[in-house]
């Protein structure tokens, strides 16, 4: 079976097993790292400028990845390495010369929310990424709840958490009670999420294209229904019909551009 026709297979049963969503139903925009792809970040993912364009395009949310270096320090970067030196077993000094595409350092976590908190109006997604121990993880979610405590911006409507570990999304059900906490891997049915006390899900459209009964119960169990990373038009109409609350994108102005006033802004 050819990838095209499998895909149509599952949008036909997407759309079918999507109750009819409302055309009041409004869709938020998060941009993916920030929205790298502006002139003003020049392709520089997680970079400063990347969260400032998110912030005065007026997105709803950006999202932004943290590792945590040797040396105890939390520092924003998708991969687990930076030309050929892990983050992990090495300090922040290993870094300091570093130059993202727009000139930028890689931030720090101070560096990124001293940006984040100038603009109240675009939420942080916040995405901890696994590290190598439990033990780490723990350290990495307790200094970046810290940070955020620090400049005002621990609270539920500022700031959003998400992470591909488990055991980061079940620490953060006791230490970032009340606040929306998304599991990223896909490979959880929502009912069973939410008996651990999760009360989200931010899964490829792959998963919702696989699985799109997870949309309604996710919602039926009051659970937030996030998407990633969706960049082309039937993609993104096909998310958007089938009830997700908000749709994480490289594309953002596409997005905006196809929800029109049904775009959620705070």
């Amino acid at each position: 079976m050819s990838t095209t026709f499998r895909k149509m297979i599952f949008t036909a049963a997407l759309l079918a097993a999507c109750t009819c969503v409302s055309a009041q139903h409004k869709v938020a925009i998060t941009a993916h790292r920030g929205v790298w792809q502006s002139e003003e970040a020049n392709g520089a993912q997680n970079s400063l400028a990347a969260l400032k364009k998110a912030q005065d395009m007026g997105l709803w949310g950006s999202e932004f990845d943290l590792h945590l270096t040797s040396d105890g320090q939390v520092l924003v970067h998708h991969d687990r390495s930076h030309e050929g030196i892990d983050i992990q077993t090495n300090p922040l000094s290993a870094f300091a010369a570093f130059r993202l595409q727009d000139g930028e350092a890689i931030p720090t976590i101070d560096a990124y929310l001293d940006q984040g908190k100038l603009n109240d109006k675009t939420v942080l997604v916040v995405e901890l990424k696994k590290q190598y121990s439990p033990e780490r993880e723990d350290e990495m979610t307790d200094k970046v709840i810290a940070a955020l405590q620090k400049r005002g911006l621990f609270i539920p409507e500022r700031c959003i958490f998400i992470s591909f570990s488990l055991h980061i999304c079940q620490t953060l059900v006791t230490k970032a009670p009340g606040f929306t906490n998304q599991y990223l891997n896909g490979d959880i049915a929502p009912a069973e999420l939410k008996k651990m006390g999760i009360n989200g899900i931010d899964y490829h459209m792959k998963h919702f294209y696989a699985h799109p009964e997870w949309v309604k119960e996710a919602h039926d169990l009051g659970m937030s229904v996030n998407v990633w990373t969706v960049n082309k038009e039937e993609d993104i109409r096909a998310m958007i019909d089938c009830g997700v609350d908000c749709i994480t994108t490289n594309e953002p102005e596409l997005v905006r551009q196809i929800l029109g006033e049904r775009e959620l802004r705070n």
